[in-house]
């Protein structure tokens, strides 16, 4: 199971929300840190608002995009 920590870009849906991870890591060749985003639809049961810092964790699929949950808020 996978466990990824990211901000909470909207909190628009009744029972989702949209979580943005950043990952980074040094290119091979250059040595310049490069950063990466990706957007998670995730299922939000624990009322996470925008703004907050959420650990997320993957789970069976629960919609045609959701794939994932909140298990906690790390940071208001």
């Amino acid at each position: 199971m996978k466990k990824l920590t990211g901000l909470v870009i909207s909190a628009k849906f009744e029972q989702g929300a949209i979580v943005m991870v950043e990952t980074s890591f040094r290119h091979p060749l250059y040595s310049k840190l490069v950063r990466r985003s990706k957007k998670y639809l995730v299922q939000n049961d624990v009322k996470a608002v925008s703004g907050d810092n959420v650990e997320i964790q993957e789970t069976k699929p629960l919609s045609a995009r959701k794939r994932f949950t909140i298990t906690k808020v790390v940071k208001k």
